[in-house]
């Protein structure tokens, strides 16, 4: 039976040095004291999987130097501009990134959550992007008549982090509607997850709760972590810090300013 994790970098211990590690999109259930908690940690060579997407995150990640290879279909800060780290590192030739599309991220979880090896997916035809996927396949339609399709390989996590907003002593975790956190489980060997609160009893005996709650056995570990996706948002519990978020923006424009704000945000456990 999973265990509650009395310390944030207990719950951690699974993810390593070059770990395969997948994370959701900004509106998902972002782990961003678990991601600063890796940056104190010094992590290294991660190959970071985005679920479809990332922001401060990925950024944070590649800015502190723990990723090498980034495979997601965007990078970005939305209305605050562009992921300033993530495009020094492509910049310069410092990150290995694999390009993709939001449905090909998504299919390819699903293949692994599936058990299937590898999944077909339209829409990929006549995409520029093929010719930078080595590893995905052009193939005939076998019940159709010039038909290409592409194949896609499942992608198998070895471990899938998240931030959530509650989970109960049996290691059971309530995602509520965040419905691609159940796709990242199912589709990791591992998934570590914290949440805002613990919840007494049994989240899947609840009528109302169980429908969006992930079992305990798709669980490594999980800690509490109050406002633990802050600055990003939770969904339907806090909304994203704009002003700190201008900062980040305006901080991480210069090599200088990023160290600065890791000084202030990251390795000041106080600071949030």
């Amino acid at each position: 039976m999973p265990v509650v994790a009395r310390r944030l970098e207990d719950a951690l211990t699974a993810v390593t040095d070059g770990c395969v590690l997948a994370v959701p999109r900004e509106n998902s259930g972002v782990a961003m004291a678990a991601t600063r908690a890796l940056i104190r940690r010094g992590i290294k060579k991660l190959h970071l999987i985005a679920l479809p997407t990332s922001s401060l995150q990925a950024d944070l990640l590649i800015g502190a130097g723990c990723v090498a290879t980034i495979e997601t279909s965007a990078v970005g800060l939305g209305e605050f501009g562009l992921a300033p780290r993530f495009t020094a590192a492509v910049t310069a030739g410092a990150l290995t990134v694999k390009d993709a599309t939001c449905p090909a991220l998504h299919a390819a979880f699903q293949a692994a959550e599936k058990g299937m090896p590898f999944i077909p997916l339209r829409g990929l035809i006549g995409s520029d992007i093929l010719k930078y996927r080595d590893d995905w396949r052009v193939i005939d339609n076998p019940f159709g008549d010039n038909d290409p399709i592409v194949l896609l390989p499942a992608i198998k996590p070895e471990v899938a982090l998240f931030h959530a907003p509650m989970a109960d002593r049996a290691g059971n975790v309530w995602i509520g509607r965040q419905r691609e956190l159940a796709t990242m489980a199912h589709a990791s060997a591992k998934t570590i997850a914290t949440v805002e609160k613990l919840h007494d009893g049994n989240l899947l005996d609840d009528p109302v709760l169980a429908a969006g709650t992930l079992p305990g056995f798709y669980i490594e570990a999980v800690a509490v972590a109050p406002r633990g996706a802050w600055p990003l948002p939770l969904p339907d519990h806090y909304p994203a810090d704009g002003a700190h978020l201008t900062e980040y923006a305006t901080l991480a424009a210069t090599t200088d300013g990023f160290a600065t704000y890791l000084d202030k945000f990251v390795h000041d456990r106080h600071a949030a």
